[in-house]
């Protein structure tokens, strides 16, 4: 993509903006309390020591679809609005790793392990497992407070800010809606490709893909009938990015997806690739292949030959496949509706390689 201004390197201008944000939101306080260092530490190497930026790509290219400019102040002031939008990311993945007693994120140790092991290592009283948790709440809720900060502060006109706030605040709700959605699901033990997919569409699509889509293009000034199309093209894509995640989830090289290869297994998540499985191979009869995907779900000890027997079940009853045609359908739909869209260039062509990306990923 050669188009001037951020358009060619967005991540670079994205890191940018974080850097610059993070250097400055925690000045006032260390000044005045410096043993807050840590955790304000820990927040900003969560933020910058990784990630797709998925969420802010999303959204600047529904600014720059919906006419946004791809360079100057305005630009600007939309490019630090969006890359407000990893600062959430940050608050949901430490939440989530703690929500699933992860131990990695990223080929590193998750916020909550690593502030069990400085406590560890420091010798302090009381559990350490206890002050990690505490820790990855602490730091995850400061995630979500400077996220809203970063966007309040972004340097663009009153309004243009007010006309996004619907989408801003859509987007807080749902994403927490669904994380909750996803815990209660696997507390009543619902196992239908149902739920998943209402976990799927509240937890991913809409807080990946249709928000920020919706947000950048409110930005700009984006009328409702292109909103309503760039939800619907954001809601496919989001279903077929989270659809791939479980994929890799399970079949995932864990040197390239940075997670142990079957943790969605051990925490016990009701992928939609599990609930095929179980629903399929109660509908074939075959119950060796029921019994090694029902025993995997939430086995902290999984062995990884027991990850093999489940990978080579969910292929057997048909659920991978099923899970791949579904991808190509919810594909096929995105496309058509970024068709419909007439988004100003180079929007069409940068969304439809994002498509490509989400849905054909190895990490």
């Amino acid at each position: 993509m050669d188009a001037p201004g951020f358009d060619a390197d967005l991540p670079a201008h994205v890191e940018r903006a974080l850097a610059d944000f993070l250097g400055r939101a925690g000045s006032e306080i260390l000044r005045t309390e410096p043993s807050v260092a840590a955790g304000i530490e820990a927040l900003s190497g969560f933020v910058l020591g990784g990630g797709k930026r998925l969420r802010p790509t999303f959204a600047w290219w529904g600014w720059r679809g919906a006419g946004g400019a791809a360079s100057g102040p305005l630009a600007e002031g939309a490019l630090r609005a969006v890359a407000s939008l990893e600062l959430i990311q940050a608050c949901a993945l430490i939440h989530d790793d703690l929500i699933d007693s992860s131990d990695s994120r990223r080929g590193r140790p998750t916020v909550h392990v690593a502030a069990e092991k400085l406590h560890a290592s420091r010798g302090w009283l009381g559990s350490p497992s206890v002050f990690g948790l505490a820790s990855a709440v602490l730091v995850g809720d400061l995630a979500l407070a400077w996220a809203d900060d970063m966007f309040a502060e972004a340097p663009l006109p009153a309004e243009t800010i007010a006309a996004a706030r619907p989408a801003w605040r859509a987007m807080r709700t749902e994403v927490l809606a669904g994380q909750y959605l996803d815990v209660r699901t696997q507390a009543v033990g619902d196992a239908s490709p149902e739920a998943a997919l209402r976990i799927d569409r509240l937890k991913t699509a809409a807080y990946t893909v249709q928000r920020p889509l919706h947000l950048g293009a409110a930005l700009a000034g984006a009328d409702e009938r292109l909103i309503a199309t760039l939800l619907e093209f954001g809601g496919d894509v989001g279903v077929a990015f989270q659809l791939r995640d479980d994929l890799l989830g399970v079949f995932g090289d864990p040197s390239v997806t940075g997670k142990p290869a079957g943790d969605d297994l051990r925490e016990g998540k009701r992928t939609l690739l599990v609930a095929l499985g179980l629903r399929l191979a109660a509908e074939k009869g075959d119950h060796a292949a029921a019994k090694a995907i029902a025993d995997a779900i939430g086995a902290a000890d999984l062995a990884s030959g027991t990850v093999d027997r489940v990978r080579e079940a969910l292929t057997s009853v048909g659920a991978v496949a099923a899970v791949e045609r579904q991808i190509d359908e919810l594909t096929a739909s995105a496309n058509a509706a970024l068709d419909r869209a007439h988004l100003a260039e180079p929007a069409p062509s940068a969304l439809a390689e994002l498509i490509r990306l989400a849905t054909q990923r190895k990490f």
